[in-house]
């Protein structure tokens, strides 16, 4: 009886994570619309923003960062000589300052992760804000897990600063190199729209590992055990949710270079292109 009992409950408990392993590929099979509408209706509009202290905490840190060392050092680099760095200079310097970025904005990225995550399985606990979640990882889970997926974050922040600031730099020129545009908004825009696009195509496999490992509860022993994982789902499970990454970084992009473009002409700062 004892037996027969304990393979009933196995056969349950088979049966309970197979409908919860369906209904976990259910939801990721939804559409971006679905899940928007699906949210606005079951918590209101305000919730599309979970998370926004801890996402301008982490551009905070982290922009601020990146943005500091790349153009501290290009304009260093070009001070002395007749034109601009040549582009893998500006690679290295974009590697360099998004590293370092990366690294100081983790802990305001691991909680702006976790953030839009309510439901218990997911995550232990929901946060009001970014400083709160800071807090609450630190005195709960400590130091080392508030800087978990710190590589990740890090080589995803030297990639998108790449795509981002160096290919910016170097899509700029070439347009202008060309004689059909000068240096005005169009240009910006132009040149910020392909750093965008370069910026998602680059940084999202990283992306994917690193939300997944910021999320996990030690069911991944390391960033190569979590991507042989992720690579057991087939070659396109690493740019899942490449289009909403293009919706947000994308535009991101585009308003943040064409404002800093108009900052530049505003405070006359001129950049050798």
């Amino acid at each position: 009886v004892s037996e027969a009992r304990a393979a009933r409950a196995g056969l349950i408990a088979e049966l309970v994570l197979h409908q919860v392993h369906l209904q976990t590929q259910q939801e990721v099979k939804m559409r971006m619309m679905g899940m928007a509408l699906r949210v606005v209706r079951s918590d209101g509009v305000l919730a599309l923003y979970n998370g926004l202290s801890a996402s301008l905490c982490r551009q905070m840190t982290y922009s601020l960062t990146r943005f500091a060392i790349y153009e501290t050092a290009r304009d260093h680099l070009g001070r002395g000589s007749q034109g601009p760095p040549p582009f893998y200079q500006k690679v290295l310097l974009g590697a360099v300052g998004g590293f370092t970025g990366g690294f100081v904005g983790t802990p305001a990225d691991m909680v702006n992760v976790r953030s839009p995550l309510t439901s218990p399985p997911l995550v232990p606990c929901s946060y009001s804000h970014a400083l709160d979640g800071m807090y609450r990882v630190l005195r709960e889970e400590g130091l080392k897990k508030l800087f978990s997926g710190a590589t990740m974050a890090s080589s995803r922040g030297a990639l998108v600063t790449v795509g981002q600031l160096s290919c910016y730099d170097q899509a700029k020129q070439l347009v202008l190199t060309t004689g059909l545009l000068s240096d005005n908004i169009f240009t910006h825009f132009l040149a910020s729209f392909i750093a965008g696009g370069c910026a998602t195509f680059l940084c999202q496999p990283l992306d994917v590992l690193k939300t997944r490992l910021m999320n996990s509860q030690g069911e991944y022993r390391g960033v190569v055990h979590c991507a042989m994982e992720t690579a057991k789902l087939g070659p396109l499970a690493f740019y899942k949710g490449f289009v909403p990454a293009a919706i947000r970084l994308v535009p991101h992009t585009v308003l943040t270079f064409v404002f800093l473009e108009q900052l530049r002409k505003y405070f006359g700062i001129k950049v050798v292109t």
